[in-house]
């Protein structure tokens, strides 16, 4: 009798503590309201859960594992969780955070991006066993409909609404073109709330508006209130960029193999690695707090573990960070060194480092300015230069 009620208790607590990480981790803010959302979550109601992305590209990265940790944190608490494949509005293009509008794809370039999501999700979310995790795909319902369902739907919002979403005044103001069709991707996405029938969304800041109109379209069609809860996007603090893009650092895939995801954030500005180990890993809270008062390369190795160890479990990240060290930190070479042919134009440091594999020129030549120890993404290379390669 003592040990059930002991077991009792002890779930009850990482309850509690799992409904405190859902309600503060990475999260920037909640409508209707925090207390709105830990009265339903504590009161034992089971809610219908979804997280949109749209394949625009091959990979999910790491700014992905945010929002796939806050459905991870809600599947634990029982509800129903969706990861909405947006394979219709991906030929659209969101134009969040957009200054330009972007290149639609066409269905066959979306079919190729999209064919890995399930496996890179399925690293963090399971879609197996009980109350297990459900895909969709909105062409579903977005690809049945008709003209006349869309003029249905577009007299729900006005241009007074759609003009004042920060991107378009943005655009307005620098007399950039705005599509007519980058209007109605916030419709889309909110249809999508309708379509499911779903108590809430999760997504970054930039999705804000997006998931805002889904609110008010559920307020209007089904007379009921959704929640949205916003997280915070995975940023430099000091400059403000994204960490996943070309000219701040490069994109850390998921499904990167463990070495590489090791390295690559090992090789992320020192003041960005307390965002990933908060908004992109299970660190323990109380571990992140103690990340300042340790050097940045021990921050590192630490977050650096962390990272591998969402993605591929404890043994690779131990086996990854071992062989860093060997590699980089002790200086010794690895079994195989790989072949790095280099021609004559590419002779130069600026070069050899694009051809190994730096994803950008600003990015090579912030590598150059911060020294050796910055490259760690890099493997150690067999260069063997000149023309008759």
């Amino acid at each position: 009798m003592y040990a059930q009620l002991l077991r009792g208790r002890i779930e009850k607590m990482k309850k509690l503590e799992t409904i405190k990480e859902v309600l503060e981790r990475a999260v920037d803010k909640i409508y209707p309201s925090k207390q709105a959302l830990e009265t339903v979550l504590n009161g034992g109601r089971k809610l219908k859960i979804y997280l949109g992305v749209d394949p625009t590209g091959p990979h999910l990265h790491l700014g992905h594992a945010t929002n796939l940790l806050v459905l991870k944190r809600l599947k634990n608490l029982g509800h129903q969780i969706i990861f909405l494949i947006g394979d219709f509005t991906g030929r659209i293009g969101d134009p969040s955070d957009r200054l330009a509008a972007r290149k639609p794809l066409s269905e066959k370039e979306v079919r190729q991006n999209l064919q890995t999501f399930k496996k890179q999700a399925s690293k963090i979310i399971n879609f197996a066993g009980p109350n297990k995790a459900l895909v969709k795909f909105n062409s579903a319902w977005h690809s049945k409909m008709k003209f006349e369902d869309i003029l249905k739907l577009a007299q729900l919002l006005t241009v007074q609404q759609m003009s004042k979403r920060d991107m378009f005044q943005k655009r307005l103001k620098e007399n950039r073109v705005i599509g007519l069709h980058e209007f109605l991707y916030p419709l889309m996405q909110g249809y999508d709330s309708v379509a499911m029938n779903v108590d809430m969304e999760i997504g970054g800041t930039d999705q804000t508006f997006n998931m805002l109109v889904g609110r008010d379209l559920m307020k209007v069609l089904k007379h009921k209130e959704k929640f949205v809860l916003t997280t915070k996007l995975l940023e430099n603090p000091k400059t403000g960029r994204k960490l996943m893009n070309k000219s701040e650092g490069g994109f850390i895939n998921l499904d990167d193999e463990p070495e590489n995801l090791f390295g690559k954030t090992m090789a992320l500005p020192d003041e960005a690695i307390m965002p990933v180990a908060e908004f992109s890993t299970e660190m323990p809270w109380s571990e992140v707090k103690q990340l300042k008062n340790m050097s940045p390369r021990d921050a590192k190795l630490k977050v650096a573990s962390w990272v591998v160890k969402l993605c591929y479990g404890e043994k690779p990240a131990a086996e990854a960070a071992a062989k860093w060290e060997k590699t980089f930190s002790k200086k010794e070479l690895p079994a195989k060194v790989p072949t790095l042919r280099i021609g004559h134009k590419e002779s130069g440091i600026m070069g050899i480092l694009i051809k190994a594999g730096v994803p950008s020129k600003s990015e090579a030549r912030r590598l150059i300015a911060q020294g050796e120890s910055s490259t760690t993404e890099l493997p150690r290379l067999q260069i063997l230069m000149g023309s008759d390669f």
